[in-house]
C-alpha cells in the first residue's frame, strides 16, 4: 500500500489531482476490522480548465502509465494495488473528500473519509455489502451518531436510514414508532 499512496501523493503534488480521500472498503478498514477487498477507491477532485464542464480521468491514467501503472479494466494497478479513481458524483462525495481526515499508513500521510461519510455513501449506494458494512460500523460503535444524523438529513437520506434501521436493527434502532 505504501507505494500506491506515495504515487497518489506525488500526483497531488504535481497538480494532476486535487484533494483526495480513500473511500469504500479500504476506507472502512481505518475504522473497522479489515475486510477482503480487491481494490482501492480513491475519490479525487480534478483540476478543471476555465469553462471546462467535462471531467476526464485521462490525465491520471496517462500520468500513472508513464510511471509504470498498468490499466486493468476500470482500475490502474499502482504498487500492486488495483486503484479506481472516482470523481465525486455529488455533494455528499464532495463533502466527504473536503472533510476527510489525515492519517498515516506505512509512514505515508494520506486522507480517508470519515466513518460517517462512508456510512452515508454506503446507505445511498444500498447494495447488500454496503448494508453489511453499515452494520459493522454500528456494532463496533465506530460512528458519531449525531454527526451521521446531520449528514443523513443534509443529503435527503432519512427515509433510507429509517428503512435500514427497521430492517436490520429493529427495536435497537429506536423502538417501534409506527
Amino acid at each position: 500500500m505504501k507505494a500506491t499512496l506515495e504515487a497518489i501523493n506525488q500526483m497531488q503534488t504535481d497538480g494532476v489531482i486535487g484533494k483526495y480521500a480513500i473511500g469504500g472498503a479500504v476506507g472502512a478498514t481505518f475504522y473497522l476490522q479489515p475486510a477482503a477487498t480487491l481494490d482501492v477507491d480513491i475519490f479525487v477532485t480534478l483540476p478543471t480548465s476555465p469553462g471546462g464542464l467535462l471531467l476526464s480521468l485521462a490525465p491520471i491514467y496517462d500520468y500513472l502509465k508513464s510511471r509504470g501503472g498498468v490499466v486493468e479494466d476500470e482500475y490502474i494497478v499502482i504498487g500492486g494495488w488495483p486503484v479506481q479513481f472516482l470523481p465525486p458524483s455529488g455533494e455528499l462525495e464532495r463533502e466527504a473528500v473536503a472533510e476527510s481526515v489525515s492519517t498515516e499508513v506505512e509512514g505515508v500521510n494520506t486522507w480517508v473519509m470519515t466513518a460517517e461519510h462512508l456510512i452515508a455513501i454506503a446507505l445511498r449506494t444500498g447494495r447488500p455489502k454496503d448494508h453489511n458494512r453499515i452494520l459493522q460500523f454500528i456494532e463496533q460503535d465506530a460512528v458519531d451518531r449525531g454527526k451521521l444524523q446531520g449528514i443523513i438529513e443534509r443529503y435527503g437520506l432519512a427515509s433510507r436510514w429509517q428503512q435500514f434501521g427497521h430492517k436490520y436493527l429493529g427495536d435497537e434502532f429506536g423502538g417501534n414508532d409506527e
